[in-house]
């Protein structure tokens, strides 16, 4: 058990969905904004990658989902809540807020969780060039009307449900 006084790491774990094809295809003239990509992220501490997605709250040893390695990894300082409370905490969302039926590819996904772990872990926000990936998209003519068919899907790059897990 980690002591209470210990500092640990905290990391974020940038994946692009679109595996660089957001960037190469002509985004730019659909939207009228060049995308860099379409960003998943999950939180690393504890040993352990924490994501949200169609299945709920999931976590993996780190770079153990689907989507490999990550395009970037953002340190966001270190945390003194230790893995005790931390599951407790998460266990917690995994009841309300981030349960899998509340997952929307817009509004609610694996950046607005990824930020809200990461202000309880550290207080920092994750970048807003993830966080506002969204509201641009929608912005957008293009966004708008692609907007049915994605609001249908449910991200979910694989690893063990936290429900009931300690």
């Amino acid at each position: 058990m980690a002591q209470n006084n210990s500092s640990f790491p905290v990391k974020l774990f940038v994946y692009d969905l679109s595996r660089g094809m957001a960037r190469e295809l002509c985004v730019f003239i659909l939207t009228g904004r060049q995308l860099d990509g379409i960003w998943h992220t999950g939180i690393v501490v504890h040993g352990k990658e924490f994501f949200f997605g169609g299945a709920g709250i999931n976590h993996c040893l780190p770079c153990g989902t689907v989507l490999g390695q990550p395009n970037s990894v953002v340190d966001l300082g270190h945390t003194e809540v230790n893995e005790d409370l931390f599951m407790e905490y998460l266990e917690s969302l995994a009841e309300s807020d981030y349960r899998g039926d509340k997952y929307n590819v817009f509004e609610h996904n694996c950046n607005t969780f990824s930020n809200d772990v990461a202000q309880f872990l550290t207080g920092k926000k994750i970048p807003s060039y993830i966080t506002d990936l969204p509201s641009e998209i929608l912005s957008t003519p293009f966004g708008q009307a692609l907007r049915p068919l994605l609001d249908s899907m449910a991200i979910n790059p694989g690893g063990n449900n936290i429900t009931g897990q300690r």
